[in-house]
């Protein structure tokens, strides 16, 4: 998710591109290292649930093994980036009109689909229509009506925002897989993709995947990758200690501290992982539509205890603010501290039922997920405030509670960038506006932002777009995890980005 490219000033069409941007950083490993040996198999366990499979590129991906291997067989037009939050893949290029509305992308030079076919810009204006008229298409493409997306000529692809949005890059980001152009419904689960891999079979939420000798990027080393679906993160690192897989991805803190003693398991640690937060609905009739309800529940919480005991010390305190890995991430605001007194004078001043038990929901999807969910109960008590824990299966979480429940846990990954929160999941009219929240003073601080092409006047305005967020918001955030995965010592040049950055394995090898 991510702040977006540099632009100037000059020009009827700015250049915005993420040229030579490495977008495949990679995590030290423990193993010799040396020059990359081609071939192998590269065995990687995801976690994944059978209710919530899909095989659809545009559809809702709950599971981050259905994500790891669409993201292999299937190319977005950009990917999160080292040097920059947002890099090059299937566009080559991009740039903007002076007014931040026009943007243009460029297909790279070479990039065909599996089945040898030219990608072409219809192709791609083609996948990015069906993806804006999917439910959840007006979150993925904030801005872009699907008739404002059109091809000039045959490898540029044109997307005209109705408001001027100088992070439209890196909103392109994770969901715009591009497939071949009127591709059948029936055969979206088989479709050729442009990336480096192809898929060889797909069965219950386990895959192998091929390397694709036709793809336009960089080498890729492994002759294949095969995924294999767990459904709890200790079944997968126990098949990681047990030599099944090679690669356990987001295996969490207890994991990590039983292969610590291992020499023959790396521990890959990544900060500013994943944000676990807790949704307050701010909508009129819920609990906590009074905002001084939402201020009480961000202050009974102990942050520090939160961390040492959810995520057993791998990750740090947050300070309810989305977004923490962001280079203008507000640190200068005070840290928000656990306060009983003021807690129970904001309930009281709010007329806040204590007689009432509140439910908080959750889901054992993440690792730490439901934990956090019980020790914030915990911590709630010493306020008065009293919290059931109630836990869902993932299917009925993701279908019935996220987006509608009044109070439950949420989690997110690749945490780079504050404006793609705040374009997801905060403004009035955002497509995952978890809670529910609409807030003109936020709505007109996320419009200046975004609509701001100087990068220092951008930070400031987006200083006191996360001020907002601290003070009103419906998001708990205490802490962030640390990525976990774990790892057998011939695994090398694994990915070092956050959250869905770990899926590009493109530049994996085997010592």
């Amino acid at each position: 998710m991510w702040a977006g490219a540099s632009i100037g000033a000059a020009g009827i069409l700015t250049a915005c591109s993420g040229g030579g941007e490495d977008a495949k950083g990679a995590a030290a490993s423990g193993a010799a290292g040396g020059k990359p040996r081609a071939g192998g198999t590269l065995r990687v366990g995801a976690l994944g649930h059978a209710s919530a499979i899909t095989r659809d590129p545009h559809g809702t991906q709950a599971n981050e093994s259905d994500y790891l291997i669409l993201a292999l067989v299937f190319d977005t037009l950009t990917v999160p980036g080292t040097r920059t939050n947002t890099a090059p893949r299937l566009a080559a290029s991009w740039e903007s009109s002076a007014d931040l509305k026009t943007w243009k992308f460029k297909i790279a030079k070479g990039a065909v689909f599996h089945d040898g076919s030219p990608v072409t810009a219809d192709d791609v204006v083609w996948s990015l229509k069906r993806l804006r008229n999917t439910p959840s298409g007006e979150a993925r493409l904030p801005g872009i009506q699907a008739k404002n997306i059109s091809a000039e000529g045959n490898d540029t692809v044109v997307l005209v925002s109705d408001y001027a949005n100088a992070e439209l890059p890196v909103l392109t980001r994770f969901t715009t897989f591009v497939l071949k152009k009127d591709t059948k419904e029936s055969e979206i689960a088989k479709a050729p993709g442009t990336g480096p891999f192809k898929l060889d079979w797909f069965r219950g939420g386990n895959a192998r995947l091929v390397k694709n000798d036709k793809w336009y990027g960089p080498a890729v080393h492994l002759d294949a990758i095969e995924v294999t679906m767990f459904e709890t993160p200790q079944a997968m690192a126990n098949a990681l200690l047990a030599g099944q897989i090679d690669l356990a991805s987001n295996a969490g803190a207890v994991a990590a501290r039983t292969a610590q003693s291992r020499k023959d398991v790396q521990v890959l640690r990544r900060p500013n992982d994943m944000a676990m937060p807790i949704v307050m609905r701010t909508a009129k009739g819920s609990p906590f539509a009074d905002e001084r309800v939402r201020e009480a529940m961000r202050l009974v919480v102990d942050r520090e205890a939160m961390v040492k005991q959810v995520l057993s010390g791998y990750g740090t305190v947050a300070n309810d603010i989305l977004g923490t890995g962001d280079p203008a991430y507000a640190k200068g605001i005070p840290q928000r501290k656990k306060d009983l007194a003021k807690a129970r004078q904001l309930l009281k001043d709010a007329g806040f039922d204590l007689s009432k038990t509140y439910e908080l929901v959750t889901t054992e999807d993440i690792s730490g997920l439901a934990e956090s969910a019980t020790l914030f109960a915990n911590q709630a008590r010493e306020a008065g405030i009293k919290v059931k824990v109630v836990k869902q299966e993932s299917g009925a979480f993701w279908n019935k509670t996220w987006k509608n429940g009044d109070f439950y846990t949420t989690y997110w990954g690749t945490n780079d960038s504050v404006i793609f929160f705040a374009s997801k999941t905060m403004t009035s009219k955002a497509g995952q506006n978890e809670s529910g929240w609409s807030d003109a003073g936020f709505d007109a601080a996320y419009r200046k932002v975004i609509g701001t092409a100087d990068a220092t006047q951008r930070a400031t305005v987006l200083k006191e777009l996360q001020q907002i967020e601290y003070d009103r918001s419906g998001y708990l955030l205490w802490g962030m995890a640390d990525g976990i995965d774990l790892a057998a010592a011939k695994v090398q040049n694994l990915p070092k980005l956050a959250g869905y950055g770990r899926v590009q394995l493109e530049g994996v090898w085997l010592s």
